[in-house]
């Protein structure tokens, strides 16, 4: 059985492998705007940015492998190209708005340097701790997560102690369904996928620990890291909600990040936002570097280098992409979350289910059927390319942009009635 410290470890490296950017600056924005109903946006951001991650990471722990296996019922194909659908998602978008946010929120405000300046340090750095991953558990788990986590609860209990409790009306019109699709801006149920396999091959590297024993190590870490985000997410959002009447209506997430933590942590604020800004976003980078090297090796097994050149890559893309505004990588984002991210949360969800409620039948119905009416939502989120608002009106959801869950739900079930069906017509 895993002792204290190595689930202790292993869950703040998890921790730190979720918590980037996006989960930095999205929560405070989100209860500045929510005002009393700041809790209801906080439980619909909590369903897709922790329990999905956490459900992500229970999927690893029992199926022990890498992004390839979550859809291999589906068929070698599909989960292929989904697989590197993620992975090209992954260190084009999230991996690089690390180094973007870190640019305006601990550089920026210190010294006049380029965004491409601050890109290029930033994943030369990223380069180092990912071809040194054997050591990624321990340098995460041991040093750079708390020290995380202590400048984020300071942020937080500060706002506690020197606000009142005083709540605006919302400027949001859906808060749970908002908040659900915030949570997509942070990444964390395809981090989930990602990081869950980076963490299972850091652990494999460094024991020879039965399946059993990493499994209750993976589901463990995962349900503690999990509820640490939880904590922490429901924080920054009060802190946000708080600060109703001290800042603009306009502002931006860097803007109320910043002055928030100008107002809980003084004169030292920008010293400390810095070094939790570039701590937050670097692990995450890292985690997904890693995770795309490691699928890339798993693949080509007989290119003995082909770790060390996804790495390069994928930090060279990094530097590239990292230049651009964050406001403009989260605009950029959007439509291919609201693609891929339905997609990934049945996959996570499928995996969990025992082997007799998905089989490969209902894997392939249900994917099917998700990626079909994701299809909507996608093209809903296009701004001017979009189609007229009522076109979809007809899909249950569709004005939550959640239109996929009803179809999945109903084909999941009526797939494993007619499983159910024809294997007992068969044994009769």
């Amino acid at each position: 059985m895993p002792n204290t410290k190595e689930t202790l470890v292993t869950s703040f490296a998890l921790f730190s492998l979720f918590f980037g950017a996006g989960n930095l600056i999205l929560p405070p924005l989100l209860g500045f705007q929510s005002g009393n109903w700041w809790w209801l946006v906080t439980l619909g951001f909590a369903m897709s940015a922790v329990l999905v991650p956490v459900l992500g990471i229970l999927a690893h722990a029992k199926l022990q492998g890498t992004i390839y296996d979550f859809g291999k019922k589906v068929s070698p194909k599909f989960s292929l190209i989904y697989s590197l659908l993620i992975y090209a998602i992954s260190i084009s978008l999230p991996s690089p708005r690390t180094a973007a946010v870190t640019h305006e929120m601990a550089v920026q405000p210190f010294f006049n340097t380029s965004a491409l300046l601050s890109s290029v340090v930033y994943f030369i750095l990223v380069f180092i701790f990912v071809v040194n991953r054997s050591k990624l558990l321990d340098i995460l788990g041991k040093f750079l997560t708390p020290a995380i986590i202590l400048i984020l609860v300071m942020l937080i209990v500060s706002s506690f102690f020197t606000l009142d409790y005083n709540f605006g009306t919302t400027e949001i019109s859906s808060p749970f369904s908002d908040g659900i699709l915030e949570g997509y801006q942070t990444f964390d149920a395809i981090g989930a996928v990602v990081v869950g396999g980076v963490i299972i091959v850091s652990i494999n590297i460094k024991s020879d620990a039965s399946f059993k024993d990493k499994k209750t190590l993976v589901r463990n870490a995962g349900w503690l890291a999990g509820s640490s985000l939880f904590i922490i997410y429901a924080g920054l959002i009060l802190s946000g909600a708080l600060n109703h009447n001290n800042f603009e209506l306009n502002s931006t997430r860097i803007e109320l990040l910043t002055g928030i933590s100008k107002q809980s942590l003084g004169n030292n604020a920008n010293i400390f936002l810095s070094i939790l800004v570039s701590l937050a976003c670097f692990t995450t980078a890292v985690g997904i570097v890693t995770g795309t090297a490691d699928f890339i090796k798993d693949r080509l097994p007989k290119y003995k280098h082909a770790y060390l050149i996804t790495a390069i890559m994928g930090c060279l893309l990094g530097i590239t992409m990292g230049q651009f505004d964050v406001a403009y990588i989260i605009t950029v984002a959007f439509p291919a979350l609201m693609f891929i991210y339905p997609i990934t949360i049945i996959l996570i969800l499928l995996n969990l289910m025992p082997e007799k409620w998905a089989s490969p039948m209902v894997f392939k119905a249900v994917v099917f059927t998700t990626v079909i009416f994701s299809i909507p939502d996608f093209l809903n989120s296009l701004g001017n390319w979009a189609p007229k608002k009522d076109f979809f009106y007809w899909i249950p959801l569709s004005e939550y942009r959640l239109g996929w869950i009803l179809p999945a739900l109903t084909v999941f079930v009526a797939s494993n009635l007619i499983r159910e069906y024809l294997s007992s017509k068969k044994s009769n």
